[in-house]
């Protein structure tokens, strides 16, 4: 399933590298010669020496899809019980998915702002430079720029109308969740497990100790050191990872919501604290965050409608089973893969919430800072569009890939750039105003 995009802590160095390996033998990510060679893991006794900041969470009821969200207290993971909270009269109620995930947005809103008001409102630490480490982090994230360069040209042509700062720090969050989804859905795929991926969740964690183990992580553990980044959402797209190794089929939208923000909306939640707020801007900060959860969503939402085939051809069905039997059709009908005017009447429903995802994500990109905006419309108006593909195509998602033609991606490019101009103040009252 295509993700919609954007070491070991021993007090023995030689164990650690020792241990590192194993897991990248077990684990390969990418190409290994972009992501590490000798000289790059000399970069991890350096940062290693730096103290990281410590990660601290509350406890919060999960349902058992939901993992461990929220869930770090005191280092130890914590039990998943249920998805049920106490009322005031005693009475149990279940949380949806997306009351769940609206309460993750809050915490990460509430986080950056207490952050950023305990540090004078700067948008940058300043910088700790190390002896020896500057040219081979400068050298890091140059890499995390080349595989953005590679692996989303658009997306990277609009990293450079931001700050340097902004735009490496993009790069590096990018380069860390594509090598996350590459455990699941890459070359290798079929040889991962879930103690591999808990590895790779005890790296993540080593990270933002500013414990890194290559270079791709040395540039993140930069960054996060640098922006108010939190570690909540890289964990939970660890989490959707887990889901597709053991969940191919979802019964209803609130299951299909979840797991497109552990895969996709995370990333909206990573990025917002580097792309930063404009200053001018009078949206909560809660507010700007659910946009962005939402542009995740749209997009998530967006690649499951164009992949129908190439997923079935894998076995798995990332469409509601509850609307599916609705539209009168079923798991066969899609391993089949024709064409009929039940599944016509079926995908244009999918594809009117998709949009309507996109049109909630449109009230945020406004309120970015002003060298963010075009990155994040180009993303929006150009994923809008494969939504158009797909209808133009008569709904085959079996057998076309939807896709924007070259041609109709250059037009979209200005466009999105006279988008980026548009500044909160300069326009009606947002939507998304502090009241």
């Amino acid at each position: 399933m295509t993700v919609a995009l954007f070491w070991v802590g021993s007090a023995n160095p030689s164990t650690e590298v020792s241990n590192c390996l194993r897991f990248l033998d077990s684990v390969r990510v990418l190409d290994t010669t972009k992501f590490g060679n000798s000289r790059d893991r000399s970069l991890f006794f350096k940062l290693g020496e730096k103290k990281g900041r410590k990660q601290k969470w509350k406890s919060c009821s999960v349902n058992p899809d939901l993992g461990y969200l929220g869930g770090r207290s005191n280092g130890s993971k914590l039990p998943v019980i249920s998805s049920m909270v106490a009322s005031h009269a005693g009475e149990m109620a279940v949380l949806s998915s997306e009351e769940m995930v609206y309460n993750v947005v809050l915490k990460q809103a509430a986080l950056v702002k207490k952050e950023l008001k305990s540090r004078g409102d700067l948008d940058v630490k300043p910088d700790v430079v190390l002896p020896g480490t500057l040219s081979l982090l400068s050298e890091a994230y140059d890499r995390c720029g080349e595989v953005c360069a590679e692996y989303a040209k658009t997306f990277y042509l609009g990293t450079l109308l931001m700050t340097p700062e902004r735009r490496r720090a993009i790069w590096a969050i990018y380069v860390w969740c594509r090598r996350t989804d590459e455990l699941v859905d890459g070359p290798n795929a079929s040889h991962i497990t879930p103690t591999a991926l808990d590895r790779w969740e005890a790296r993540l964690e080593d990270l933002f100790q500013g414990r890194p183990f290559d270079m791709m992580d040395a540039a993140l553990a930069d960054t996060v050191g640098k922006f108010p980044v939190d570690i909540q959402p890289f964990k939970d797209m660890i989490q959707g990872m887990r889901m597709d190794l053991r969940k191919s089929r979802y019964q209803n939208f609130d299951e299909l919501y979840l797991y497109c923000y552990y895969v996709a909306g995370t990333v909206g939640l990573m990025s917002v604290p580097v792309m930063g707020i404009a200053p001018e801007s009078q949206a909560s900060t809660e507010s700007v965050y659910n946009a962005a959860l939402a542009l995740g969503i749209a997009n998530q939402l967006t690649n499951i409608l164009r992949d129908v085939g190439e997923d079935a051809r894998r076995g798995r069905v990332y469409l509601p089973q509850d609307e599916l039997a609705q539209a009168g059709l079923s798991d066969d009908d899609i391993f089949a893969g024709k064409v009929t005017d039940k599944w016509r009447n079926f995908m244009k429903n999918q594809i009117k919430r998709a949009r309507m995802f996109f049109d909630e994500a449109e009230k945020g990109v406004t309120e970015l800072s002003a060298a963010s905006r075009w990155p994040v419309w180009a993303s929006l108006l150009l994923y809008r569009q494969i939504l158009d593909e797909i209808e133009a195509n008569d709904y085959n998602s079996f057998t076309k890939r939807a896709y924007v033609r070259k041609a109709k991606k250059i037009v979209a490019l200005p466009v999105a750039y006279a988008k980026s101009l548009i500044s909160p103040s300069s326009r009606v009252p947002s939507p998304l105003a502090k009241t």
